[in-house]
């Protein structure tokens, strides 16, 4: 049965609703120079504090910003097209490397010292108030009745962290591919809508759609804290998510003492107060509202998976679950699982 979220949150439609391309000035617009951010669409209320904090820096004084967020996949290939971009920000590697095989991107981009990743989150399953439906663990999923949403595999790079959880849950307890395949079968047969992004995704489930929806820890804290009726749960077993940022060949000094600010404590800070889990150490996080426990917000799971220690690392993940059989290349796993069930997303 669908529950609807309280009338309390319909505010935060409009706070998480930036799914689409746009771009905006911050700062002073005098003299500086302009830095171009391109990023998947979650980062956009998370940039805010982000840029601010670098415009009080004598680094980022008197600069000013464009900014441009979708689906992660969609953001990549408009850089790949000619879109303007200094910084990249990306839910998956996959999708700098696309611009480092165009020479948009230099190839040592992941030579720093957290080996290119600018924030971090785990996938968690963001349910209704009080969770009504009992949602533990990752079995819950595939009962028969519960809706899921999720994003499409074929756009959104949360998507995949969503999906390889999945399997991993499976595969990484001793489980085979084919008890995997069966799992994820389950999982896409109970999913009820597949929109384009995940920020698109969690508007659609704080609109009132779904029991569950598979998500970013960061995005769930976020909408907690936007006023959503919504709790998460941390299964005992999860994936970590890894999102990479770069400068592009072309880019402004401006935009690589932004990249290099992104990592630093001082944003890395802002970053948790958004809900992401610091990618260095030594950040003064503080209590994050909207976390399950805010003055412990970011927990360790039971069992954390990662794709480099789990699947091979995304140069041999993508191809493996998500290649589009495009070129006389297979179709991926998960690919074929979703046309083998219908579940192939918006277009």
């Amino acid at each position: 049965m669908k529950i609807k979220v309280a009338a309390a949150a319909a505010a935060v439609v409009l706070t998480l609703a930036g799914c689409g391309s746009t771009a905006s000035g911050d700062g002073d617009s005098g003299g500086g120079e302009t830095v171009s951010i391109n990023a998947f669409s979650v980062m956009e209320a998370a940039n805010e504090p982000v840029i601010e904090d670098f415009q009080g820096t004598d680094a980022g004084a008197d600069t000013t910003f464009e900014t441009s967020y979708g689906a992660s996949g969609d953001q990549s290939r408009a850089v790949q097209a000619g879109s303007k971009a200094d910084v990249v920000h990306y839910s998956l590697e996959t999708d700098v490397t696309r611009l480092v095989d165009e020479g948009l991107v230099a190839e040592d981009w992941k030579d720093n010292e957290t080996n290119g990743i600018a924030t971090s989150s785990v996938v968690v399953f963001v349910v209704r108030e009080g969770n009504p439906e009992g949602i533990e663990g990752w079995d819950d999923l595939v009962e028969p009745g519960v809706e899921i949403i999720t994003p499409n595999p074929g756009s959104s790079g949360s998507a995949r962290w969503n999906i390889l959880a999945a399997w991993a849950h499976v595969t990484g307890n001793g489980g085979t591919e084919a008890e995997a395949e069966e799992f994820v079968t389950g999982l896409l047969e109970n999913t009820i809508a597949l929109p384009g992004s995940g920020r698109e995704a969690t508007t659609a489930f704080t609109d009132g759609s779904g029991d569950v929806l598979l998500s970013y820890e960061n995005e769930a804290i976020l909408a907690k804290q936007s006023g959503a009726a919504i709790d998460y749960v941390l299964p005992e077993d999860t994936l970590l998510i890894e999102n990479p940022a770069a400068v592009t060949t072309d880019a402004s000094e401006a935009g690589q003492a932004f990249l290099e600010f992104m990592t630093g404590p001082d944003a890395q800070a802002d970053y948790a107060q958004s809900g992401f889990r610091p990618v260095v150490d030594g950040v003064d996080i503080g209590e994050v509202e909207g976390a399950n426990d805010p003055a412990d917000p970011f927990p360790t799971p039971a069992q954390l998976f990662t794709v480099d220690g789990d699947f091979g690392g995304w140069g041999e993940a993508a191809d493996k679950y998500f290649g589009d059989g495009e070129e006389g290349n297979p179709l991926g796993i998960i690919t074929e699982l979703q046309q083998t069930t219908g579940k192939v997303g918006e277009e």
